[in-house]
């Protein structure tokens, strides 16, 4: 039996927070009110903060756009996430408002309690090159297979596919999806 004491990095890399995992559009994420429980949960002496301006502002104005910046320490390790004023598209804001500014900073804590183990996987992929839109053949072919579940719901699949969020990576579980929809339906 081993006396080696399990790094807080390994303990909060190893928590499933995988119930916690929500969507929007193409991008998983957690929220930062589940990440700060669990983080609590595990390491109560665990901080954070916001670094300011040199005005005082929680934000920072670039040549490139808007960041913020949080820290989180945990055991005496402090790591920081700087983060870009984003919409819900990953699309940089140019004139942020005071919501969008603290959406940034949530997402920023989110990620920094990340830094430290909890819920890192769930960021793994996003830093991977955006995925091919679906071929026109492959458009037509879902559609025509989706048809018996009526004109809403095909018009749903093109929504999805014009914003990405039904693309070349996920059109094959796509197709199986609508197959297994029209098998119970049939039933």
């Amino acid at each position: 039996m081993s006396n080696t004491k399990q790094s807080t990095f390994m303990k909060l890399y190893k928590t499933d927070v995988s119930k916690y995992i929500e969507q929007k559009g193409q991008f998983n994420y957690l929220s930062w009110a589940n990440a700060v429980a669990e983080l609590k949960k595990a390491s109560p002496t665990a901080r954070w903060g916001v670094t300011k301006a040199e005005d005082g502002s929680p934000f920072f104005k670039t040549d490139c756009g808007y960041f913020v910046d949080v820290w989180v320490e945990v055991d005496g390790v402090s790591l920081s996430q700087i983060h870009p004023v984003l919409d819900n598209r990953n699309q940089s804001i140019e004139q942020p408002n005071a919501f969008q500014i603290n959406t940034s900073l949530q997402r920023a804590l989110a990620k920094a309690i990340a830094l430290h183990g909890l819920g890192l996987y769930i960021f793994a992929g996003e830093d991977l090159p955006e995925p091919d839109a679906l071929s026109s053949k492959e458009e037509q072919d879902l559609y025509k297979l989706a048809e018996p579940l009526g004109k809403k719901f095909v018009n749903d699949l093109k929504v999805k596919a014009s914003n990405m969020s039904l693309n070349a990576h996920n059109y094959e579980a796509a197709i199986e999806k609508v197959q297994n929809i029209i098998k119970e339906k049939g039933k």
